[in-house]
Parts: C-alpha cells; sequence; structure tokens
C-alpha cells in the first residue's frame, strides 16, 4: 500500500510538473506572439500617418536636402476614433526625434482647426504665419527666422512662465508677432521655435501642402537650427 501511495505522489508530482511546464512554454509563446503583434501594428500605424507616395513625389527635390521632412499630423479631436495604440494619436511630432510619438520634445499639434506649441510642463514655443511663402526662401539672414533665432530662452521656471503667458497672449520680436497657436492655412508657412526643457530646442520653418478628407494635414518642413538643449536652474 506504501509503494502504491509514493507512485500516485510521484506520478502527481510529474504531471503537475509538465503541467507548469507547459503553461512556462504557452506563456513564453504568448509573449512572443503579443511582441510580433506590437511590431506588426507599429509598422501599420507608421503607413496609416505616412503621406502619400505622390506627396514624396512631388516633393523630392527639397526632400533631397539635409534636414527636411514630409509628415502627415491627424487632428487631435479624432485621433480617439482612429483605433492608433500611438501615443497622441498621431496628432503631434517632434522635429529632433522625427516622431509622432508624444512626449517631452514634442514640437508641434494639431486641433481643432489650430496648430500649437508648448505642451508639459514649462515648456513653451512661437509660431508665425508666414503667408503663401515659398518655404525654400525662408532662411536665418532675415525678417521673423532671424527674429526668432536669436531669440534666448528663459534660464528658470518663474521666467519660462512669464513666456508662457506672452506667447500664449501674443508676442513681438523686431516687429514680427508670434503666438503659440496660429489658425491652419493650406499653402501657408509657418515659423516655429521650440523650446522643450531638458530635451530639445529647435527653430523650424515649415508649410501646409495638403489638407486631406479626413482633415488630416500634409506639412513640408526643414529645420533651421537646433540649439543646446536648454536646462531651467534650479532654485
Amino acid at each position: 500500500m506504501k509503494k502504491i501511495f509514493t507512485a500516485l505522489v510521484f506520478s502527481t508530482l510529474a504531471l503537475s510538473s509538465l503541467s507548469v511546464f507547459a503553461q512556462s512554454q504557452s506563456r513564453d509563446s504568448l509573449s512572443k506572439e503579443i511582441a510580433a503583434k506590437r511590431a506588426e501594428l507599429a509598422k501599420l500605424e507608421k503607413a496609416f500617418l505616412a503621406p502619400s507616395e505622390e506627396d514624396r513625389v512631388m516633393y523630392a527635390d527639397f526632400l533631397r536636402q539635409p534636414d527636411t521632412g514630409l509628415i502627415r499630423l491627424l487632428p487631435r479631436q479624432n485621433s480617439d476614433r482612429q483605433d492608433l495604440t500611438l501615443n497622441g494619436g498621431g496628432a503631434y511630432y517632434s522635429f529632433k526625434e522625427r516622431t509622432h510619438e508624444y512626449g517631452n520634445s514634442s514640437d508641434i499639434s494639431l486641433e481643432q482647426g489650430m496648430l500649437s506649441t508648448g505642451f508639459a510642463g514649462a515648456n513653451y514655443g512661437m509660431l508665425a504665419s508666414l503667408g503663401d511663402v515659398q518655404l525654400e526662401t525662408v532662411n536665418l539672414e532675415g525678417g521673423a527666422a532671424q527674429a526668432l533665432g536669436q531669440y534666448a530662452p528663459a534660464e528658470d521656471e518663474p521666467h519660462a512662465r512669464i513666456e508662457q503667458r506672452r506667447t500664449s497672449e501674443g508676442a513681438t520680436f523686431d516687429g514680427v508677432s508670434f503666438k503659440r497657436r496660429q489658425s491652419l492655412r493650406l499653402n501657408s508657412t509657418y515659423l516655429l521655435r521650440s523650446v522643450n526643457y531638458h530635451a530639445s530646442d529647435v527653430l523650424v520653418a515649415f508649410k501646409v501642402v495638403r489638407i486631406d478628407n479626413d482633415d488630416s494635414v500634409i506639412i513640408l518642413w526643414k529645420l533651421l537650427k537646433q540649439y543646446p538643449t536648454p536646462y531651467l536652474a534650479r532654485n
């Protein structure tokens, strides 16, 4: 009887071990499948956000230049219906990191027909609408770009908060008006200075070249200057 009991115990333990092993293998397989699905989904989302091939062909000469790009922004108010897992729903973009993923380096967003900048903490930015001018003609040698290019960001949080309020209400540098938000207009060229503390500081010129039926916009851009990463002084 004792031998039978011992055999049963060992048999039960063996079956239990096999069950645990099978479950472990199953979880490993599921983990790999999840990773594969995520990679597949990321690829699909990237394709969904990409400009059309026609857009790329049309601006191919411009895009051969360094520090240029062509992106699509989705309107933030519609991003919840796109079923994107991407943080920010494709409504944000970072010109330094070249990503739609919302984060501390995000420079621009689209919502309710408005372009905006300055999103997290003490970060802030300035947008100027230049109207229907050629993007190729915008440079650091004069006008609004020169004014924004010479701007020195606030060095501590109290002054950064002042700059936030000032740019929200509208600021003027060398006779050029800048605001945190500007109306989206087809064929309009914009200047952006985006100050993201501990992340990035960039000056970008971009043009809205197309608005699609889903209200997403195609933006052609060039990086005029990337500044040293700004930091807030500690009190």
